[in-house]
């Protein structure tokens, strides 16, 4: 039920050139008890008195000089497409004159001398369709705002989930899980070098945070062992890529399987020395090619219990005499450009004290 209230509160907008007119109608308002009820005679300041006041209502001659009702009409829808229901009050009552009326957006027509019961009606039926439009329209906003919100809160559940299995893997050499949050960020800024969209570098940077996720699978011994491994123990250490695969694949959502294909594409090298598959150049995913130099470059300049952190200008000699064999030569090119961008990402999330 649509309150009294907020029928009598409803915006008034009369314009008619004849003051005696405007007078008329606005005793009529006021005799019906309506609160917000402005006029003019001047139909060339209709647009900015309707759009200071937010009218509900319009109430519009069309027989007026400078600017006739039609012009007006058109006005309106130009300035607001959710315009008011406007009533035409007018003499003329042609049919002509009744049909470009509603054409422009007229939605009743009312001719003159008018009947104060019928138009008091007219107009209160008016009012509370738009009431209810605009509760409705509220209504919709409100429940839009809430669906997005529980959406994005689906979404930043998910990603955090993700993030979360990235970290396990990589928890009992890098316990602070500062390693994934640089990488993948550094990963996103070289996919938006290298021309992937926003969206697809943003899953990139959601993505590469699970591509060693396999290390899980593989036993202490080999995973934390301090020196060199040995053929056997390489062996094993290789097998992280497919059981991330496995973990990863199979899945109906893209990041997943952008995952999944940087899991098994990352340990890949431009010269096809790499593994598992052997690869060569761009038969490697682009993913992969862009994760494996930002794992690489973030590996390096991060101390480790076992390592020391390289200096940053090694690890670009490192980059640069790696280019054309372990990694692409146009992406090394494109990161070493993006450097100072990926400095600060460094900066921002340095390894705690």
């Amino acid at each position: 039920m649509i309150e009294e209230k907020n029928i009598k509160e409803a915006k008034i907008l009369i314009v008619d050139d004849q003051p005696a007119n405007v007078t008329l109608i606005e005793k009529m308002l006021d005799i019906d008890g309506y609160l917000n009820v402005i006029s003019t005679t001047d139909p060339t300041q209709v647009e900015s008195i309707y759009m200071e006041q937010n009218s509900d209502l319009v109430l519009l001659d069309l027989n007026m000089p400078v600017m006739d009702g039609y012009e007006v009409l058109s006005r309106i829808r130009e300035v607001d497409p959710d315009y008011p229901p406007i009533i035409v009050l007018t003499a003329q009552s042609d049919r002509e004159s009744r049909i470009k009326a509603l054409d422009l957006g007229a939605r009743d027509f009312l001719a003159k001398p008018f009947d104060r019961v019928e138009l008091m009606t007219r107009i209160r039926n008016m009012l509370e369709v738009r009431i209810m439009t605009k509760a409705m329209k509220n209504q919709n906003i409100i429940l839009d705002g809430k669906v997005k919100e529980r959406t994005q809160e689906l979404n930043d559940t998910r990603l955090e989930v993700i993030r979360r299995l990235g970290r396990a893997a990589e928890y009992r050499d890098d316990m602070t899980g500062y390693h994934i949050i640089r990488m993948s960020r550094y990963s996103q800024q070289l996919a938006l070098a290298a021309g992937m969209s926003e969206q697809d570098a943003e899953t990139v940077l959601n993505a590469s945070p699970m591509h060693d996720i396999g290390k899980i699978g593989i036993p202490d011994s080999v995973l934390m062992k301090p020196g060199k491994l040995d053929p056997d123990e390489w062996e094993i250490m290789k097998t992280h890529v497919d059981i991330g695969v496995e973990i990863l694949s199979g899945s109906d959502f893209n990041l997943m399987n952008m995952a999944a294909e940087i899991a098994q594409s990352h340990h890949e090298k431009w010269d096809g020395t790499g593994y598992p598959g052997g690869l060569v150049g761009e038969d490697i995913p682009l993913t992969g090619r862009v994760v494996a130099i930002a794992d690489v470059f973030d590996a390096l300049t991060t101390e480790r219990p076992y390592k020391k952190a390289w200096p940053v200008d090694e690890t670009v000699a490192f980059l640069k005499e790696q280019s054309g064999k372990h990694f692409d030569p146009n992406l090394v090119e494109l990161f070493l450009g993006i450097l100072p961008e990926i400095l600060q990402i460094r900066e921002h999330y340095a390894e705690k004290e």
